[in-house]
Order: C-alpha cells, then structure tokens, then sequence
C-alpha cells in the first residue's frame, strides 16, 4: 500500500472481530513505530502490550468506574459520555490488544514524539489490513501510579497514547474533513502556482 493511500484510507476503528493478532504481527508494528523521527535522535518511546479480551474487558469496567468518579466535568462534554455508565460499553472496544505508548523522561518534548510513534504504527496497522484506535480519554487511568504498577510499566514514564489494535468487523465510513487552515503563505518567485487560498 502507498503511503499516501494509507494517510487517506485509515480509519479509527470501534468494532473488531474475535480473531487474535498474531504476536510477530504485533511486534512488526512496534518496529514500524520506532522509525518515526524524534528529537536528537532521543527514541523517548516505550510500549506495553497488554493482550486478551477477557482482560481488557475487565479493565474497561474498572477504567470506566475511575472516570466516572473524577471527572464528570470533562466527561459531560464527551459525545460518549452517555456510554461510560453502560455495563454493555467497552472502552476498548472489544479489541484483543492494547498497546500502551510511553514517554520516557526526555529534555526535548518527548510525548510529541511519541505521537509521532503513535501515527506510524496506526498506518502499518492499516496497511496490514488491521484496525486501530486511539483511546486517549482512558489515558489518566492508565496514568495512575498502582495501575501502571500492575502492568509494568515504569513510574517515571508517563503514559502518552492508548491505542487498541484487531481486525476490523466491517468498514468504517470517513468523517468529513476540513480543508488546511493556512494562516500565512508568503509567497516567493517559485510561488507563481501556489494554491488559492480559502475565502
């Protein structure tokens, strides 16, 4: 797949088969991550692959619960948030695996680079044939001292981008999408042809 056809094809994926993705094919798209650029070369990337339904609906509940009772604020502003007091509702997505991106403590931004990671993987993933899915408002659960505890991961790093991974059952239609924003272009001699800029 070219990768331009896979920037406009990728979807954010809320439906997946049962089917379990193979561990090579996981680890193939962790290798897919780490290409992605980042500050001096730092690499402040780490990931934790937390694999199993049965698992991750539990932790769905427990995420859901911990939400539920500190921040019903924000999450009054979600346009899912009508969902998280539903037992039918997994956060998940009743995908098999979750892929946990981390921020090692790093001088130069490094959860910026880490999305970056993140957006690499996601397109491997859709080029694969797979589905993927940021889950980023289960990020504060994650985040939490004795749940990061439980799943190994390092009390310096900071969880950065939860993002579920499967294949997809059916198609997911594409949401509209504005046209760029450009705040500025100045121009130069090679500019002759430049696009026309919005009214």
């Amino acid at each position: 797949m070219e990768v331009h056809q896979a920037i406009f094809q990728r979807r954010s994926v809320r439906q997946y088969t049962a089917a379990v993705v193979p561990p090579t094919v996981i680890a193939d798209l962790l290798k897919a991550a780490t290409q992605a650029p980042s500050a001096v070369n730092l690499q402040p990337w780490a990931f934790a692959v937390v694999r199993g339904r049965q698992r991750l609906h539990d932790y769905s509940a427990r995420a859901k619960s911990h939400l539920l009772s500190i921040l019903p604020q924000t999450l009054s502003l979600h346009r899912r948030s009508d969902q998280l007091a539903s037992e039918d509702y997994n956060v998940f997505h009743d995908a098999g695996t979750l892929v946990v991106i981390c921020a090692k403590p790093a001088p130069y931004h490094p959860a910026e680079d880490c999305g970056l990671a993140a957006q690499n993987f996601m397109l491997a993933a859709h080029a694969m044939g797979l589905g993927t899915c940021p889950i980023g408002f289960v990020r504060p659960w994650l985040d939490l001292p004795f749940i990061k505890s439980e799943l190994g991961i390092a009390a310096h790093y900071s969880v950065v981008l939860p993002l579920v991974v499967g294949y997809p059952a059916g198609s997911t239609a594409a949401p509209p999408r504005q046209e760029p924003e450009i705040i500025c272009w100045h121009s130069g001699p090679e500019d002759a042809h430049r696009p026309a800029r919005p009214a």
